[in-house]
């Protein structure tokens, strides 16, 4: 399998080197030049491996091994876009080149979510020069919108037949049964005439790490530190200490701040999947009124109803988006398979989990992430985005695994 292994980072390398965050649609390439170079690339990749590949008009694409029916297979779903480097000077390395360093590869989307991309093409290309004949049709299925609307899994769903069942590598080992429900909206507030501007935050699922103030004929500049949407407490929101210099000079409400930073309009919102998380990380200011849009991410169990009526109370809003929580019995025999083959390879106790965060297993009727982040071992969404070699290589033969078991 070393073999395989280096071959992978080689891929991985080449892909990280695309710069592939959505941008401006052009003819068959919907979501940007760099989303369309990076898809053109991994096709190729596949085809030169032997397998057979589809491309949907440049929305989505599928490396495909084995005969049988679509429905039936088994879907492998990973993106090929990655989110925005923001600020480069927070970045030791170059976020487009890969760097190798004190154990680990550095770069944009090395973790979410090209390097699991990059063991699970080489894993089934090992099984395929082992013989290996899946009972069923293995789609290695290639997003291109993952990280802001998913129109790629709504065109593929058009044009194409998407299995029932399959995993997600975009998430942690071992199994996440459980995802939450996300919910992006917009607020409108009142804003002083004194603040001439204000904008900040690249994308909603992205903690704001730099807002920019213009007020009273003076510039401001307030920074902090970028996470993931699902989890904003592992972040510094530069939103919040824009807004909070603004209260300090009575030119934004007071209770439209703690309304949307303190937390308390949701105290006791909480399930087996987490407490309710509300992340504001893009703000602008849009005539004489200021705009900020919010990462919502509620817990499975509970209602999205009850959830409207708790924003309706915090201020006027717009859904933007929807994602409805995924939730898998932890007890069904999908979720033990995939656990069994992790506890093979680590040794330890699959003890299956739930986020907030969102990945391509709510497509599926029966569909969970399953890695590639084993604890401790990587971070994204940030600066310097990293994942360790050794935990990498290891993914390998978890997924080689997995997709035997589960297409045996």
């Amino acid at each position: 399998m070393k073999q395989y292994f280096n071959q992978a980072i080689n891929a991985l390398s080449k892909w990280i080197s695309i710069k592939s965050v959505k941008d401006t649609p052009s003819f068959n390439a919907p979501f940007g030049a760099g989303v369309k170079t990076m898809l053109d690339a991994v096709l190729q990749d596949g085809k030169n491996l032997g397998f057979e590949v589809k491309n949907y008009d440049g929305f989505i694409g599928e490396i495909i091994y084995g005969n049988g029916d679509d429905k039936d297979g088994l879907a492998v779903l990973c993106h090929l876009d990655v989110v925005p480097e923001g600020d480069l000077s927070k970045w030791s390395v170059p976020p487009y080149q890969a760097t190798i360093k004190d154990g680990y590869i550095f770069g944009r989307g090395v973790v979410d979510d090209k390097g699991a991309l990059a063991v699970c093409l080489y894993a089934l290309k090992s099984l395929k020069d082992e013989g290996f004949i899946p009972s069923k049709k293995i789609k290695l299925i290639l997003g291109c919108d993952e990280e802001s609307g998913w129109g790629c899994i709504d065109h593929y769903k058009k044009v194409a037949v998407m299995p029932e069942k399959g995993f997600s590598p975009d998430g942690d080992f071992p199994v996440t049964y459980a995802e939450k429900g996300i919910y992006q909206v917009k607020f409108t507030f009142d804003i002083d005439d004194k603040v001439e501007d204000i904008f900040g935050g690249d994308r909603i699922n992205v903690v704001c790490d730099k807002t920019k103030v213009l007020y009273c004929g003076k510039s401001y500049d307030f920074t902090g530190v970028s996470a993931h949407g699902s989890t904003p407490e592992l972040g510094d929101n530069a939103i919040k200490k824009a807004l909070e210099f603004l209260v300090q000079n009575n030119a934004f409400s007071k209770e439209d701040f703690d309304n949307l930073f303190s937390g308390k309009p949701f105290e006791g919102i909480e399930d087996e999947s987490g407490k309710l998380t509300f992340s504001p990380n893009v703000i602008k200011k849009v005539d004489n009124k200021v705009e900020v849009l919010v990462d919502v991410r509620y817990p499975v169990h509970y209602n999205l109803n009850d959830v409207d009526k708790i924003l309706a109370k915090i201020g006027s809003f717009e859904v933007l988006e929807y994602m409805a929580p995924l939730y898998v019995a932890k007890e069904g025999e999908f979720v033990k398979t995939l656990n069994a083959v992790y506890e093979k390879h680590t040794g330890k106790v699959a003890v299956s989990q739930t986020t907030g965060g969102g990945t391509y297993a709510r497509a599926l009727q029966l569909g969970v992430a399953f890695g590639p982040v084993f604890e401790g071992g990587a971070v994204c969404h940030v600066p310097d985005e990293k994942i360790k070699l050794s935990d990498l290589e290891k993914c390998m033969y978890i997924y080689k695994d997995a997709i035997k078991e589960l297409s045996k």
